[in-house]
């Protein structure tokens, strides 16, 4: 359920003090400062911050410098950090993903919501691939080898060159962004997205849009990574723009929400997710995320939310390879601008 956020001046009192005296953080991405392809509430954090402090978030790419090298990558572009994590961290899995954290935000309790600003995405390396292999993706049986293509990316136009005739945009986002799970979970794996967030693989978590997570553990034990340099919403062969990324965050911390469901918000909409091993059981997730939201923001009733999401929200499909599926549903803000 998505609940109202700050309720309360006193609330946003205190929010304006933390960020009256917030500071802005570097956290790059060494073998002391990643988890490798999990989530886990006992994990040491890499960084200490209050709310309303910033920090500035150098994440890899997740495919080996071997790999990197067969497909074509120089070795002056295979970062020196990407080369240092393969070759030191031995603690790995149950998922894939190199994650850079966590992050403790000092203050954040279970119960509470842990506001995530994305206030900037910088591409840090001038290339991404796109790989799929047999047994994965969307169509698991069509092709029975693996393919990996590099695909140059170009900062300056903020495009990428996938092949002759054929130039995408780019909209940076991470593929990955959670908190720990509550500690009964133990160590959770990093490819499936779920209550804490993780691997969502939403691509409408660009700059300038702002990520909600539940808190399940002190200091929340934010994590960030799987850099996308775009991707289609679906992601169907398994792989996005895969790339490294630094991510500028804002965090902030709102006190005994009772969240329990991620949600987000971009400029012009309001986000409602859902995550299931079911597509169809995730849409209605996000669904009834969505009328949850309008009655307790939009102090709208059900059979009203219902009806309006029908007539004016849109209903995607954003996750459809890992395991849980992920769905959203997006309703512009604009509507709610009348007299």
């Amino acid at each position: 359920m998505i609940r109202p956020l700050v309720a309360a001046a006193a609330s946003l009192t205190l929010l304006a003090v933390a960020s009256a005296r917030a500071e802005t953080f570097e956290l790059k991405a060494t073998p002391q400062t990643v988890e490798w392809g999990h989530y886990d509430s006992d994990a040491r954090p890499a960084l200490t911050v209050q709310s309303g402090d910033t920090v500035v978030v150098h994440t890899l790419l997740t495919n080996s410098p071997e790999g990197l090298t067969k497909a074509g990558v120089p070795q002056d572009q295979i970062e020196d950090a990407l080369k240092a994590v393969f070759a030191e961290v031995k603690d790995r899995g149950p998922g894939g993903h190199i994650l850079t954290g966590p992050i403790y935000v000092q203050g954040a309790e279970p119960g509470d919501t842990l506001e995530i600003r994305i206030l900037k995405i910088d591409l840090a390396i001038p290339y991404a691939y796109n790989a799929f292999r047999f047994g994965s993706g969307a169509l698991p049986d069509d092709f029975r080898f693996g393919r990996m293509k590099i695909i140059p990316l170009d900062a300056k136009t903020m495009t990428a060159r996938f092949a002759p005739g054929i130039t995408l945009p780019l909209h940076p986002f991470f593929g990955s962004m959670g908190v720990a799970p509550p500690p009964s979970i133990g160590r959770y794996d990093s490819t499936p997205p779920n209550i804490i967030g993780g691997n969502m693989d939403d691509a409408s978590l660009v700059a300038g849009t702002t990520l909600y997570l539940p808190v399940y553990v002190p200091g929340a034990l934010f994590e960030v990574g799987d850099g996308h340099a775009g991707q289609g919403q679906g992601e169907a062969d398994i792989t996005a723009l895969e790339t490294s990324l630094v991510g500028t965050f804002q965090f902030i911390v709102h006190k005994h929400t009772g969240e329990i469901y991620p949600h987000a918000e971009t400029p012009t909409a309001y986000i409602a997710m859902g995550f299931d091993d079911d597509l169809t059981v995730a849409v209605r997730k996000a669904l009834e995320h969505m009328l949850d939201f309008l009655a307790a923001e939009k102090h709208m009733s059900r059979e009203d939310a219902y009806m309006l999401t029908s007539v004016a929200g849109d209903v995607e499909a954003t996750e459809l390879v890992d395991r849980n599926k992920g769905a959203h549903v997006l309703m512009p803000k604009a509507i709610f601008a009348g007299p």
